[in-house]
C-alpha cells in the first residue's frame, strides 16, 4: 500500500513538471512568434502637395495655359503695335500679359460671348482685374477672347494685361463660360475654374 501511494505520488509529480514544462514551452512559441511578426506600419500623415493645372474644362470648352510675361513696370509704346505716336504705360508695380486658348471640344459650334478668361488671383486671395482700353496698343488684332469656337478648331487664343502687385505669387488666372444647359447657354448660370500661370520674363 506505501509502495503504491509513493509511487502515484511520483507520477503525479512527473505529471506536474511535464505540465509545467508544456506551459513554459506554449509561452516561449508565443512570445518567438510575436517577436517574428513584422511590426505594424506607422503611418505618416505627408502633406499632399496641389500639383498644379494648366487645363480646365467647363463644358465643351477646354481652356489651355498659353504664356504669361512678366511685362515689367511699363509697357513700352515702341513694343506696341503702333510704336510711331503710342506712348509709354507706367504702372507703381508690374503688368503681366497673359494668353489662355480655348477649344471647342463639343460637336457644334459654340457661339460668341459665352467663354472668356477673367481676374489673376494670387495666393493671398488677392483678385487683380483685367485692364482695358489704354493697353489695346500692346494686344494683338484680332484678339480672339469670346469669339466663336468651332468644333476640334485649334485653340482661340484670348490675350489680357493685368497690373498685378510685385508681392504676389502663386498666381492663377480664372476661366469662365456660360453653363451649357441642353444645346443651350443661358446667360444667368456661370461656370469658372482657375488654371495656374507660369510667369516668364
Amino acid at each position: 500500500m506505501f509502495n503504491f501511494n509513493k509511487a502515484s505520488g511520483q507520477v503525479s509529480k512527473l505529471l506536474l513538471i511535464l505540465a509545467l514544462i508544456v506551459l513554459v514551452a506554449i509561452i516561449i512559441t508565443y512570445v518567438v512568434m510575436r517577436a517574428a511578426e513584422k511590426p505594424p506600419k506607422t503611418t505618416v500623415d505627408t502633406p499632399t502637395i496641389p500639383q498644379p493645372v494648366y487645363e480646365q474644362t467647363l463644358g465643351d470648352i477646354k481652356f489651355i495655359f498659353m504664356q504669361a510675361r512678366d511685362m515689367g513696370n511699363i509697357l513700352k509704346g515702341s513694343q506696341s503695335r503702333n510704336p510711331d505716336w503710342q506712348k509709354d504705360l507706367p504702372t507703381t508695380e508690374r503688368f503681366i500679359k497673359v494668353t489662355i486658348g480655348a477649344q471647342n471640344k463639343g460637336l457644334v459650334n459654340i457661339k460668341e460671348q459665352v467663354w472668356d478668361i477673367g481676374n489673376i488671383v494670387d495666393s493671398e486671395g488677392r483678385s487683380f482685374v483685367p485692364m482695358k482700353y489704354n493697353v489695346d496698343s500692346w494686344l494683338p488684332d484680332p484678339n480672339l477672347c469670346e469669339t466663336l469656337l468651332k468644333p476640334a478648331f485649334e485653340p482661340s487664343a484670348c490675350v489680357k494685361i493685368y497690373e498685378v502687385s510685385k508681392i504676389s505669387t502663386g498666381l492663377k488666372i480664372e476661366v469662365t463660360s456660360l453653363k451649357k444647359v441642353g444645346n443651350e447657354y443661358p446667360s444667368d448660370k456661370v461656370e469658372t475654374a482657375l488654371i495656374d500661370l507660369i510667369v516668364s520674363q
